[in-house]
Protein backbone atom coordinates (compact mmCIF):
# COMPACT_ATOMS: atom_id res chain seq x y z
CA UNK A 1 0.00 0.00 0.00
CA UNK A 2 2.79 2.34 0.97
CA UNK A 3 4.26 1.74 -2.85
CA UNK A 4 0.85 2.50 -4.17
CA UNK A 5 0.86 6.01 -2.64
CA UNK A 6 4.04 6.66 -3.28
CA UNK A 7 3.74 6.02 -7.20
CA UNK A 8 0.27 7.98 -6.65
CA UNK A 9 2.20 11.25 -4.87
CA UNK A 10 4.98 11.03 -7.73
CA UNK A 11 2.31 10.90 -10.92
CA UNK A 12 0.48 14.14 -9.47
CA UNK A 13 3.76 15.57 -8.81
CA UNK A 14 4.66 15.15 -12.31
CA UNK A 15 1.61 15.51 -13.60
CA UNK A 16 0.61 18.45 -12.40
CA UNK A 17 2.74 20.75 -13.78
CA UNK A 18 1.69 20.43 -17.09
CA UNK A 19 1.23 24.05 -18.63
CA UNK A 20 -1.89 24.30 -20.66
CA UNK A 21 -1.18 26.20 -23.48
CA UNK A 22 -4.31 26.10 -25.63
CA UNK A 23 -6.08 29.46 -24.54
CA UNK A 24 -9.79 30.28 -26.41
CA UNK A 25 -8.63 34.02 -28.29
CA UNK A 26 -11.35 36.41 -27.85
CA UNK A 27 -12.77 38.84 -25.63
CA UNK A 28 -11.84 36.44 -22.55
CA UNK A 29 -9.26 36.98 -19.67
CA UNK A 30 -6.94 35.63 -22.11
CA UNK A 31 -7.11 38.61 -24.40
CA UNK A 32 -5.18 41.53 -22.59
CA UNK A 33 -5.96 45.39 -23.17
CA UNK A 34 -2.55 46.17 -24.62
CA UNK A 35 -2.38 46.48 -28.49
CA UNK A 36 -0.98 43.56 -30.12
CA UNK A 37 2.73 44.06 -31.14
CA UNK A 38 3.73 43.09 -34.43
CA UNK A 39 7.17 43.55 -33.74
CA UNK A 40 9.52 40.40 -33.38
CA UNK A 41 10.80 39.83 -29.86
CA UNK A 42 14.41 39.03 -28.79
CA UNK A 43 13.54 35.56 -27.93
CA UNK A 44 11.06 35.01 -30.52
CA UNK A 45 11.92 31.78 -32.02
CA UNK A 46 12.43 30.04 -28.44
CA UNK A 47 9.44 31.26 -27.51
CA UNK A 48 7.53 30.24 -31.19
CA UNK A 49 8.77 26.86 -30.34
CA UNK A 50 7.67 26.76 -26.86
CA UNK A 51 4.38 27.62 -27.96
CA UNK A 52 4.29 24.87 -30.83
CA UNK A 53 4.25 28.04 -33.26
CA UNK A 54 6.18 27.46 -36.99
CA UNK A 55 9.76 28.45 -35.59
CA UNK A 56 10.70 31.29 -38.06
CA UNK A 57 11.97 34.31 -36.12
CA UNK A 58 8.91 36.67 -37.71
CA UNK A 59 5.88 38.06 -35.76
CA UNK A 60 2.49 36.89 -37.34
CA UNK A 61 -1.08 37.96 -35.88
CA UNK A 62 -1.42 33.80 -35.05
CA UNK A 63 2.35 34.26 -32.97
CA UNK A 64 1.01 37.41 -31.17
CA UNK A 65 -2.14 35.96 -30.18
CA UNK A 66 -0.65 32.90 -28.83
CA UNK A 67 2.31 35.28 -26.66
CA UNK A 68 -0.18 37.38 -25.57
CA UNK A 69 -2.70 34.45 -24.44
CA UNK A 70 0.62 32.92 -22.49
CA UNK A 71 0.95 36.25 -20.80
CA UNK A 72 -1.80 36.51 -19.76
CA UNK A 73 -2.38 33.52 -18.63
CA UNK A 74 0.55 34.08 -15.94
CA UNK A 75 0.71 37.98 -15.31
CA UNK A 76 2.83 39.03 -17.64
CA UNK A 77 2.37 42.45 -18.08
CA UNK A 78 1.90 44.32 -20.53
CA UNK A 79 0.31 41.35 -22.48
CA UNK A 80 0.77 42.60 -25.60
CA UNK A 81 2.21 39.64 -27.62
CA UNK A 82 6.35 40.28 -27.69
CA UNK A 83 8.64 37.30 -27.26
CA UNK A 84 10.87 39.16 -24.42
CA UNK A 85 13.39 38.42 -21.64
CA UNK A 86 10.53 37.91 -19.26
CA UNK A 87 8.62 35.55 -21.30
CA UNK A 88 11.12 33.86 -22.35
CA UNK A 89 12.50 33.19 -18.76
CA UNK A 90 9.43 32.49 -17.81
CA UNK A 91 9.04 29.23 -20.52
CA UNK A 92 12.56 28.23 -19.83
CA UNK A 93 11.84 27.90 -16.23
CA UNK A 94 8.75 25.47 -17.30
CA UNK A 95 11.23 23.78 -19.39
CA UNK A 96 13.58 23.33 -16.72
CA UNK A 97 10.53 21.45 -14.30
CA UNK A 98 8.99 19.53 -16.87
CA UNK A 99 13.10 18.14 -17.55
CA UNK A 100 13.23 17.08 -14.03
CA UNK A 101 10.10 14.57 -14.04
CA UNK A 102 10.48 12.07 -11.42
CA UNK A 103 13.86 12.83 -10.75
CA UNK A 104 13.98 16.09 -9.21
CA UNK A 105 16.95 15.46 -7.03
CA UNK A 106 19.52 13.91 -9.88
CA UNK A 107 21.93 16.08 -8.88
CA UNK A 108 21.96 15.26 -5.28
CA UNK A 109 21.55 18.79 -4.41
CA UNK A 110 19.20 18.14 -1.76
CA UNK A 111 20.51 16.02 1.63
CA UNK A 112 19.45 12.50 1.56
CA UNK A 113 20.61 11.98 5.34
CA UNK A 114 17.96 13.67 7.04
CA UNK A 115 14.64 11.73 6.64
CA UNK A 116 11.79 13.24 5.77
CA UNK A 117 12.40 16.65 4.42
CA UNK A 118 10.83 19.34 2.07
CA UNK A 119 13.83 20.09 -1.14
CA UNK A 120 12.87 24.02 -2.49
CA UNK A 121 15.21 24.57 -5.73
CA UNK A 122 14.96 28.48 -5.86
CA UNK A 123 16.88 27.83 -9.77
CA UNK A 124 13.86 25.54 -11.39
CA UNK A 125 11.62 26.86 -9.08
CA UNK A 126 10.23 23.55 -7.96
CA UNK A 127 9.60 21.74 -4.68
CA UNK A 128 9.25 18.18 -4.00
CA UNK A 129 8.94 16.18 -0.49
CA UNK A 130 11.62 13.11 -0.16
CA UNK A 131 12.52 10.74 2.77
CA UNK A 132 15.80 9.81 2.44
CA UNK A 133 16.02 9.67 -1.52
CA UNK A 134 12.74 8.22 -2.12
CA UNK A 135 10.80 11.05 -3.49
CA UNK A 136 7.17 11.15 -1.91
CA UNK A 137 5.46 14.03 -2.94
CA UNK A 138 6.26 16.13 -6.33
CA UNK A 139 7.98 18.03 -8.03
CA UNK A 140 5.71 20.65 -8.16
CA UNK A 141 6.08 24.31 -9.61
CA UNK A 142 6.52 27.01 -6.66
CA UNK A 143 6.56 30.78 -6.34
CA UNK A 144 9.00 32.39 -4.01
CA UNK A 145 10.19 35.40 -3.47
CA UNK A 146 10.59 38.40 -5.82
CA UNK A 147 14.53 40.08 -6.40
CA UNK A 148 15.35 42.39 -3.05
CA UNK A 149 12.69 39.85 -0.93
CA UNK A 150 14.21 36.45 -1.89
CA UNK A 151 13.58 33.30 0.35
CA UNK A 152 16.34 32.82 2.15
CA UNK A 153 18.00 29.61 1.32
CA UNK A 154 20.06 27.13 3.86
CA UNK A 155 18.62 24.34 6.50
CA UNK A 156 15.58 25.16 8.36
CA UNK A 157 12.29 23.41 9.78
CA UNK A 158 8.76 23.86 9.79
CA UNK A 159 8.50 25.60 13.21
CA UNK A 160 4.78 26.50 12.95
CA UNK A 161 1.84 25.71 11.13
CA UNK A 162 -1.74 27.44 10.81
CA UNK A 163 -4.49 26.31 8.61
CA UNK A 164 -5.99 29.33 8.26
CA UNK A 165 -3.51 32.24 8.88
CA UNK A 166 -3.70 35.77 7.99
CA UNK A 167 -0.46 38.05 7.27
CA UNK A 168 -0.25 41.21 9.98
CA UNK A 169 2.35 42.46 7.16
CA UNK A 170 0.22 42.29 4.02
CA UNK A 171 -3.56 41.54 5.47
CA UNK A 172 -3.78 38.79 2.89
CA UNK A 173 -4.69 35.10 3.36
CA UNK A 174 -2.00 32.38 3.45
CA UNK A 175 -3.80 29.14 3.87
CA UNK A 176 -2.50 25.98 4.90
CA UNK A 177 0.60 28.39 6.06
CA UNK A 178 3.30 26.25 7.06
CA UNK A 179 6.82 28.55 8.29
CA UNK A 180 10.30 27.48 8.23
CA UNK A 181 12.20 30.61 8.38
CA UNK A 182 11.35 33.79 10.45
CA UNK A 183 8.09 34.56 8.77
CA UNK A 184 8.23 32.54 5.61
CA UNK A 185 6.44 29.53 4.96
CA UNK A 186 4.61 27.35 2.36
CA UNK A 187 1.29 28.67 1.75
CA UNK A 188 -1.28 28.50 -1.15
CA UNK A 189 -2.31 30.67 -3.31
CA UNK A 190 -4.55 31.40 -6.18
CA UNK A 191 -1.99 33.15 -8.25
CA UNK A 192 -0.32 31.53 -11.40
CA UNK A 193 2.80 29.79 -10.38
CA UNK A 194 4.82 31.99 -12.99
CA UNK A 195 3.62 35.38 -12.04
CA UNK A 196 6.08 37.96 -11.76
CA UNK A 197 8.09 39.28 -9.84
CA UNK A 198 7.19 36.93 -7.35
CA UNK A 199 6.16 36.52 -3.51
CA UNK A 200 7.64 38.66 -0.42
CA UNK A 201 9.62 35.74 0.08
CA UNK A 202 7.28 33.19 1.45
CA UNK A 203 7.25 29.78 -1.05
CA UNK A 204 3.67 30.13 -2.49
CA UNK A 205 2.57 26.67 -3.39
CA UNK A 206 -1.04 26.02 -6.40
CA UNK A 207 -4.19 25.03 -3.39
CA UNK A 208 -3.62 21.12 -3.49
CA UNK A 209 -0.38 21.08 -3.57
CA UNK A 210 0.03 23.38 -0.43
CA UNK A 211 -2.56 20.94 1.11
CA UNK A 212 -0.39 17.94 0.31
CA UNK A 213 2.31 19.44 2.16
CA UNK A 214 0.29 20.15 5.24
CA UNK A 215 -0.77 16.21 5.74
CA UNK A 216 2.88 15.49 5.15
CA UNK A 217 4.73 17.82 7.13
CA UNK A 218 4.96 18.35 10.86
CA UNK A 219 6.36 20.82 13.31
CA UNK A 220 10.42 19.94 13.19
CA UNK A 221 10.45 18.45 9.98
CA UNK A 222 13.43 19.74 7.81
CA UNK A 223 13.42 22.21 4.99
CA UNK A 224 16.02 23.06 2.35
CA UNK A 225 15.81 25.73 0.45
CA UNK A 226 18.78 25.90 -2.45
CA UNK A 227 19.57 28.08 -5.84
CA UNK A 228 18.63 31.39 -7.35
CA UNK A 229 15.42 32.10 -8.45
CA UNK A 230 15.43 33.78 -12.57
CA UNK A 231 15.45 37.33 -11.89
CA UNK A 232 16.91 37.77 -7.90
Amino acid sequence: MKNVRRRAGVVLGVAGMVVPLAVVFGSGTAQAASACTASAGPHQKQVERFLGRPVDGRQSTADCRAIRSFQAQHGITPAAGYAGPLTWRTMDTILQQRAAGSNPNKAGKCPTNKGRIACVDLTRQLTWIQDGSKLKYGPVPVRTGRDGAETRTGLKKVYWKNLNHVSSLYGVKMPYAQFFDRGQAFHSTTKSMYNPPGSAGCVNMRPADAKAYWNLLKNGDEVYVYGRKPGT
